[in-house]
């Protein structure tokens, strides 16, 4: 399976709740309109405050989107579905864009 991790950032005139609840309610609704879902679409938001976030300071994400597709061929056909100016503008509400990292990985689970 092709996974594509999303790193994103909040913009900083935004709360946490105030983003999950316009990327949820919102952004997750607009891509889903324009494009079949992946067969993997989750968003991890981060725990702030935790102990387990040692390095919280060094932390610049809010949340990290997983996406993935049975194969390349079906993960281009996607992302050309959502290249759409549509998606840019509604990023632009919520999100740092400039903040944004992704990355193509290939899982090869152990378990679950």
């Amino acid at each position: 399976m092709l996974k594509l991790l999303s790193y994103l950032k909040r913009r900083d005139d935004i709360t946490s709740e105030a983003f999950k609840e316009y990327y949820e309610n919102s952004h997750v609704p607009l891509i889903l309109s324009l494009a079949p879902s992946p067969t993997v679409y989750k968003r991890h938001y981060l725990v702030r405050g935790d102990a387990a976030n040692l390095r919280e300071d060094e932390i610049d994400f809010d949340v990290v989107t997983e996406l993935g597709w049975e194969d390349r061929d079906v993960f281009n056909a996607w992302m050309t579905a959502v290249s759409d100016e549509r998606v840019g503008i509604d990023e632009a509400r919520f999100l740092d864009r400039a903040r944004t990292r992704a990355v193509l990985v290939e899982d090869r689970p152990t378990a679950g």
